[in-house]
Formats: structure tokens, C-alpha cells, sequence
């Protein structure tokens, strides 16, 4: 997979995009650190692209709970405290 800095998409952006319509996927770097994926779609092709990309998402975000859980040992909790812990969660972000 082809890494491209972000000073390079600014600099010289129609050179990475046809890049990427070959490569087809892309990371975009930022200070040598990863902060973006770029994949080639189409318009044809965009809704599906995001329902795979979400619910890959959405994958790994339960994945990571469940390790997360398995981990602080709280992988027994009932679901009323799993509600609870949601709803603080929730509250918690609204405030941000």
C-alpha cells in the first residue's frame, strides 16, 4: 500500500489521484503518522462503499469493547450496569 503525505496532496494533487485511481487504496500521512485511508470509488459504487466501511467500523469498534471488557473485567456485568455505563457515556459526550 502506497503512503502519501499530506503536503503531497496539497502540492500535487491530480498526480495522487491518479495514483490512486491505480493503487486503488492510499494512507494519507501527516508528521509520518497515519490519518486517513483514501480508496478509489465511483459514484456507482459510493453508497455500498460506505455501508462496508461503516459497518467495518462498527466491526472493530465491538471488537475492541469486547477486548476492552475482557480486559478491566467487567465482561460479567448485568445488562442494567451496561445501560448505565451507555448512558453515562452518552452524557458524557453531549457535554463535550
Amino acid at each position: 500500500m502506497r503512503f502519501v503525505t499530506v503536503r503531497d496532496l496539497r502540492s500535487k494533487p491530480g498526480q495522487i489521484w491518479r495514483q490512486l485511481s491505480k493503487e486503488k487504496e492510499m494512507v494519507l500521512t501527516s508528521n509520518g503518522k497515519p490519518i486517513a485511508i483514501l480508496f478509489a470509488i465511483s459514484a456507482d459504487t459510493l453508497e455500498e462503499s460506505l455501508i462496508v466501511l461503516r459497518r467495518a467500523r462498527a466491526m472493530a469498534a465491538v471488537d475492541y469493547m469486547q477486548r476492552r471488557s475482557m480486559d478491566l473485567g467487567t465482561a460479567r456485568m448485568s445488562l442494567d450496569e451496561i445501560n448505565k455505563e451507555i448512558a453515562a457515556e452518552r452524557k458524557s459526550r453531549r457535554a463535550r
